[in-house]
This record gives C-alpha cells, sequence and structure tokens, in this order.
C-alpha cells in the first residue's frame, strides 16, 4: 500500500509569492530553518488564515493545488480547508527551504475505515527529527509537534499521536475537537487518492460538507466554531455558543471574527436556512 512521496502538487512558492504569504501572515525574514522558525510559522498561518470549507457548501469551484490556494487566500481574502491550508503552509515552508513531505490521511478513518484515506492531507517536516505541521485541523495544534507516539498538550488542550493495530499512527483531536482524529502514516503519499476524494467531498449530497456550513479560526486562548447559524466560542474551559441571526449578522461575523471577503453572505445565509428547513422535514 506505500506510495513514494510525491512532490506532485508540492511546488513551492516563488520568491514574489512567498514575500506576499509571509506579508499575509505578518511575518518578517529572515525565519531560522529550525523547530523556532517552523513554529513561528506555524502559529502565524493559524491566526491569519480562517479554515473553511465554503467552497462544498455553496458549490463555488476549487482544486487541491497549493497554487490555486495562494490565490484564493493570499490574494484573495479567504480562508481553505485541509487541502489548502497545509496545500499553502507546504508551498511556503518549501520556499523558504524546509525538507517538506506531503501525506495522505483519513479523518475517522477509526469509525470509516480506509474509504476516508485521502480526505485529509497533512505535513511532514524534517529538521533535526520529523515534525507533524499540520494546520489543516483548525481546532487542533497551534504549533508543530515531534512524529512519535506520545501525549501533547498546548494551551491547555489535550491531544495525542497514538499507533492502531494495522501500524498507522492516529492523531487524537481534544475531546471538543470536531474532527476526533485522523490517521497517516509517516511515509505515505497518495496525491490521487486526494484529488478524488476532493472531488467528493467537493460535490456529493453525501459530502458532510455540501450539507453543512463550516468555519473555524484560532484565538489568543482557543478557537472560534461556525456550523451553520451556531457560533461557539470555546477556550480549554469554557463554551459558549450564540445564533446567527440575519444575512447581516452572518456577512459581519465573517468580517469581523473570520477576516473573510465572501461574496454575496445573503445566498450563504438563504442556503443556511434552507439546510435548516430541510432537516426539519
Amino acid at each position: 500500500m506505500a506510495h513514494a512521496l510525491s512532490h506532485e502538487n508540492e511546488m513551492p512558492l516563488s520568491a514574489s509569492q512567498l514575500d506576499a504569504y509571509l506579508a499575509r501572515v505578518g511575518i518578517d525574514r529572515p525565519v531560522s530553518l529550525d523547530i523556532a522558525g517552523l513554529s513561528k510559522l506555524h502559529r502565524a498561518h493559524l491566526m491569519a488564515f480562517t479554515w473553511e470549507a465554503l467552497d462544498a457548501f455553496m458549490g463555488w469551484p476549487s482544486t487541491i493545488t497549493p497554487a490555486s490556494a495562494f490565490a484564493k487566500m493570499v490574494e484573495g481574502r479567504r480562508g481553505g480547508w485541509c487541502y489548502e491550508m497545509n496545500g499553502l503552509f507546504g508551498a511556503a515552508l518549501s520556499a523558504h527551504g524546509f525538507r517538506v513531505s506531503r501525506l495522505c490521511g483519513g479523518v475517522d478513518r477509526e469509525k470509516l475505515g480506509d474509504i476516508a484515506i485521502g480526505n485529509h492531507l497533512t505535513l511532514r517536516v524534517d529538521l533535526d527529527r520529523p515534525y507533524l505541521a499540520e494546520v489543516g485541523v483548525a481546532d487542533a495544534i497551534i504549533e508543530p509537534v515531534p512524529l512519535a507516539v506520545g501525549p501533547i498538550s498546548q494551551r491547555g488542550f489535550d491531544f495525542a499521536i497514538t499507533q492502531t493495530q494495522d501500524g498507522w499512527l492516529r492523531f487524537n483531536n481534544h475531546p471538543q475537537g470536531i474532527a476526533h482524529s485522523f490517521d497517516f502514516r509517516a511515509d505515505y503519499s497518495d496525491e490521487n487518492a486526494m484529488v478524488a476524494t476532493q472531488g467528493w467531498l467537493m460535490q456529493d449530497a453525501g459530502s458532510p460538507f455540501t450539507n453543512a456550513l463550516a468555519m473555524l479560526r484560532h484565538t489568543a486562548d482557543g478557537y472560534i466554531a461556525l456550523q451553520n447559524d451556531s457560533l461557539r466560542s470555546v477556550t480549554p474551559n469554557s463554551v459558549r455558543e450564540q445564533r446567527i441571526t440575519s444575512a447581516d449578522h452572518l456577512a459581519d461575523t465573517f468580517e469581523t471574527l473570520f477576516g473573510l471577503d465572501v461574496p454575496g453572505p445573503e445566498r450563504v445565509w438563504e442556503k443556511i436556512q434552507a439546510v435548516s428547513r430541510d432537516k426539519i422535514a
């Protein structure tokens, strides 16, 4: 089952693109090619970009390539989901000179089985040792961690990397995380599986993202999460929830809380209401 680690979609950013990326995340050169530099970029990326699956929810076009993620997230004022968040971050790291490998993962593989493989892109960065760089889950780690089995604690949230019975590694999110876990292997990449699964997640009626708006962003002490009209603010010790009540309220939430320039927020609100009506029916 092992696939050679692919570099097909791993083209680094150009020098001018890297400058634009660094300006977008608020980081000045130079960035050291060590764990301190990697951690600085990892945290800055998560504080600058919102994880969002708006394209899948609205039926807007999206591709898996870092080039399209750059256009959308850096040149546009948007966020992205795992393929885009980790894809763009990996391309930026490669442009810096980090050794990056794109790994093919499976969110909720513990429940879904191998059909989940390809529904997640994660990153391995090789420094003094291999590290897991993960900006594509959005409510998980804010800094990279050693790619090794063991417990993880960051900012009061507890995570862990464990080994499955069939030899995969499993990243276990904190108990309140939306994605409970994802499985991956340190030497496994399958770009074709990720492209195929991305297409399914974008278009199929059975995809969790075509039937629900999902959006998350890290804050100073936790994160905020929007699922349809429910907005949660989560810290290690608290969860506060409020309802979005109108198209104007949604547009203001996109702008002020998530830092997004979303075209036609009233159409997004109409879709959220339609989804709610369908659930009631």
